[in-house]
């Protein structure tokens, strides 16, 4: 399949190299075509990495990963162009995190709002679903890490994208059943809000190695 790839930064980076590693053809985009941290990234990953700007991987991709910041996502979609969008899955990774005061940011959305509603209003013929966002990248591709039947979260209005999302996360390494579908695109609410907790977790416990376990009775 190919792939692209919306932002240059790790989660991006981390992301992209192990889809390309998995057999997918891979286009990382940022604001310029020239990008120094993508062309790098192309570079290093081989023959199954390319690099263009916004616009020139969504063209690209049959499925479209926003990695980019949640407080500039909506910017940078409206450069990869909504016709670029259009008809297919797009992958919401981002938070919305505002570090404006420094640590530990807060939240430029939330509560009656996310980033992943606003992408899918933006971009209403785009198929959004959020996914990935809760865990740190190196977990998002290898979910060894940490032990046990921990779980990820996800959700969007099609379900025909979640099944194409439920997919591709199957081959990075979550089984479908770990996956919990939180419904339609307003479950993104809970699943950005729920970074207040992460960064409290990641520094009191001293790493990002870690997840959640969802425990249901009966």
């Amino acid at each position: 399949m190919r792939i692209a790839v919306l932002g240059t930064g790790m989660v991006g980076r981390t992301l992209g190299s192990k889809l390309a590693e998995l057999g997918h053809e891979v286009r990382m985009g940022s604001r310029t075509a020239g990008n120094e941290n993508a062309a790098a990234w192309a570079a290093e990953t081989g023959a199954a990495a390319s690099a263009g700007d916004f616009a020139d991987a969504a063209a690209f991709g049959e499925l479209v990963l926003n990695c980019t910041s949640g407080t500039v996502s909506l910017e940078a979609l409206e450069a990869a162009g909504a016709g670029n969008l259009a008809g297919k899955v797009l992958i919401d990774v981002s938070n919305p995190l505002d570090f404006a005061q420094g640590f530990p940011p807060s939240l430029s959305i939330c509560n009656t709002d996310s980033v992943g509603e606003s992408i899918q209003r933006a971009f209403p013929e785009a198929r959004v679903v959020k996914a990935l966002n809760t865990v740190n990248c190196a977990l998002m591709v290898d979910p060894g890490r940490v032990p046990g039947d921990h779980a990820l979260f996800m959700c969007g209005n099609d379900a025909g994208a979640k099944g194409e999302t439920l997919s591709l996360l199957g081959e990075l390494g979550w089984p479908a059943e770990r996956v919990v579908d939180l419904g339609d695109i307003t479950g993104s609410r809970g699943m950005e809000m729920y970074l207040a907790l992460w960064l409290r977790l990641m520094v009191t416990g001293g790493t990002a190695d870690f997840n959640v376990v969802l425990v249901r009775s009966g």
